[in-house]
């Protein structure tokens, strides 16, 4: 089998890897399409380290086997952590915190750079029959960006500030529009900016220091989705005074910032990633966000794909 194999310190294209086995509450699915994360491109610079197998989370498959009938033959999405199934997180519909959970191409579980790979059959969600595939490959991140409105209650007589300009950020800022919300983005290339215009104001984020300005410059809700660690120090400076900072961004490495300030000014800060994957996929099917075109590679050619500037990037594979 074909795929992207990860062996602590470096990703490599191989073509001996085994098909994988199900389990007899697992599924096999065949991939179609394999989307590049932000994330994956972090797993590369030692966010996991610990992790030994094939890469890959976004996925959209056809079930070959499964202990559901039902299931065989369909097109797929899957969410990403498998539960124990017994601890305190999963019985109470906690599972993405389940401390013994696998998580799909990053801990305990291969992903999905390869031609199959196998998940628990709870995990998988049947694509509308009107979706296009490669649009539904879209669904694992469009879910992580509507776990902030399932978070946190979205006014849309207050201003949010989004701190990114790359996919997840234009994916959180297509579904906060939908509120009503006055948008701020912020971003550092004018090019990708441009992009999020139909959203809210555009700004380049490199010089802003707002820090005990005017606060008609600041925002309620300010939400993190730049994938680096200096975007949690401009959040500081964006959030008001008893303001929300939602954090997005993971990446290997550790941020610094003055902790006393979010003591001082009373900020909540909270931390969000995996979302809800129903919800994606009606809003995928009903074209409510809309999507620029994905750019995509066969598995042999993934350090381009990896290095891709486009919107979004990712493997045709089945």
């Amino acid at each position: 089998m074909k795929g992207i194999y990860f062996d602590g310190k470096k990703a490599e294209y191989r073509e001996d890897l085994p098909v994988p086995k199900r389990t007899d509450t697992e599924s096999r699915i065949r991939i179609l399409y394999a989307g590049v994360c932000s994330t994956d491109r972090e797993v590369l610079k030692g966010y996991r380290p610990d992790f030994h197998g094939i890469m890959g989370h976004e996925f959209v498959g056809v079930v070959e086997e499964s202990p559901d009938p039902s299931l065989t033959g369909k097109m797929v999405v899957g969410e990403l952590n498998a539960g124990c199934g017994r601890c305190i997180y999963c019985r109470t519909g906690r599972e993405k915190h389940c401390p013994e959970r696998r998580v799909i191409g990053m801990d305990g579980k291969d992903g999905c750079f390869a031609e199959y790979m196998t998940l628990e059959t709870h995990l998988l969600h049947r694509v509308p029959a009107g979706l296009d595939g490669k649009k539904a490959l879209l669904t694992e991140p469009l879910a992580a960006a509507l776990e902030i409105p399932a978070q946190v209650h979205i006014r849309p007589d207050v201003p949010v500030g989004i701190i990114g300009d790359g996919r997840l950020a234009y994916l959180i800022a297509g579904v906060l529009q939908l509120s009503g919300a006055k948008l701020t983005i912020f971003g550092k290339h004018e090019k990708k900016l441009e992009q999020f215009a139909p959203f809210g104001q555009t700004r380049l984020a490199d010089g802003i220091s707002v820090s005990g300005g005017n606060p008609d410059e600041t925002f309620e809700l300010v939400v993190e989705a730049s994938g680096s660690p200096s975007g949690l120090e401009l959040a500081s400076s964006l959030v008001r005074r008893q303001g929300m900072i939602v954090l997005k961004s993971t990446y290997a490495g550790t941020a610094q910032v003055d902790m006393s300030r979010f003591v001082v000014n009373e900020i909540t800060i909270k931390g969000s990633r995996c979302g809800p994957f129903e919800p994606a996929l009606r809003l995928l099917e009903k074209g409510l966000v809309k999507l620029p075109p994905a750019e995509f590679y066969s598995l042999k050619d993934w350090r381009e794909a990896f290095g891709s500037g486009a919107f979004k990037a990712g493997f045709a594979i089945g």
